[in-house]
């Protein structure tokens, strides 16, 4: 991780943690679940030595950023607060917008509510959300895949908490990471059991060294994984912020990556919203979808090489 720089900033009324290297026009990244700044260390290195400012935080509830206590204190709009109060930090107008997983999901909040402020957005793994005016998010999740989609299963405080700590804090980040199994993650009745991934074996994926492991244990073993359960656990209250702005497209130029052994794209018929045009209407700017073949959900890990070449021969035209 030569080079990267880490400081604390103050968003939104609290501390951000926040690793950057590079100059120039700024590149920000966002994680998502169960992930950290890290995630982007293939990101940063490259993307900085293209001339930009590589600026990836930890976000609310993740490493060490501060972790508010209140779920009510993770919706959408304390998120994106803290983002337009990083962006601020930095000093310039807007960002290009690189995101996956539930940074994804915060990126489509910030091109929603602040377009002004995003260049452009590259998003990983889950695409734009479609708000349905008569269904809350959970609801349908749940009419759709049961009380033991994975989604559903978080919503109780403390519940999945205490069946993550049972396993421990090691397995639940391998049972995640080695997870290739295509389509919804459907949990065992009543614990986390093999939750994910059911396929789980003793190794590492090939794209993740015991070092990086390491760092992901750390640091969640320090905080647990409440605060980003808190982000599912505002699903419903979010669809209810969201009233105002249903049915308002996203006017961002966009490009859209995924890999096709993904259980996000190949869940919640993401898959069709994709392929078959209506992700386009919500979208109209959306220039490019690219589909990774036989790449998982962490694909700006597992095929950073490539996710790299298509981040900077977007922002580039820029």
């Amino acid at each position: 991780m030569e080079g990267i720089k880490h400081r604390i900033v103050k968003v939104n009324g609290i501390n951000m943690h926040v690793a950057e290297k590079g100059q120039g026009p700024v590149v920000l990244f966002l994680h998502g679940f169960p992930e950290l700044w890290y995630s982007w260390r293939h990101q940063i290195q490259y993307i900085s030595s293209q001339g930009y400012h590589a600026v990836a935080p930890d976000l609310r509830g993740y490493g060490d950023t501060e972790a508010p206590s209140s779920i009510s204190s993770y919706t959408c709009f304390d998120i994106v607060g803290d983002i337009i109060a990083l962006i601020d930090s930095l000093g310039v107008e807007q960002v290009f917008l690189v995101a996956h997983d539930w940074g994804a999901i915060i990126g489509w909040y910030l091109c929603l509510f602040r377009p002004d402020r995003v260049k452009a957005y590259v998003c990983l793994s889950v695409p734009y959300l479609r708000r349905n005016p008569k269904v809350k998010t959970v609801d349908s999740m749940r009419a759709m895949y049961g009380d033991n989609y994975y989604v559903c299963r978080f919503q109780e405080p403390g519940e999945m908490e205490a069946q993550m700590a049972e396993v421990g804090t090691e397995y639940v980040l391998k049972n995640i990471f080695t997870n290739r199994r295509p389509g919804p993650p459907i949990f065992p009745t009543g614990k986390y059991g093999t939750g994910f991934n059911p396929d789980m074996t003793d190794s590492l994926p090939s794209w993740l060294t015991q070092e990086d492991f390491a760092y992901f244990v750390a640091k969640f073993k320090k905080t647990s994984f409440t605060g980003g359960l808190n982000y599912y656990r505002n699903f419903n209250r979010n669809w209810e912020l969201l009233a105002p702005w249903d049915g308002v497209k996203i006017k961002v130029p966009v490009i859209y990556i995924t890999g096709d052994l993904d259980s996000v794209y190949t869940s919640l018929g993401f898959e069709e919203y994709v392929q078959g045009g209506n992700f386009k209407k919500d979208v109209p700017n959306l220039e490019k979808v690219i589909l990774q073949k036989g790449v998982a959900h962490f694909n700006n890990e597992e095929a950073y090489d490539e996710v790299n070449n298509y981040i900077y021969n977007f922002i580039k035209k820029f």
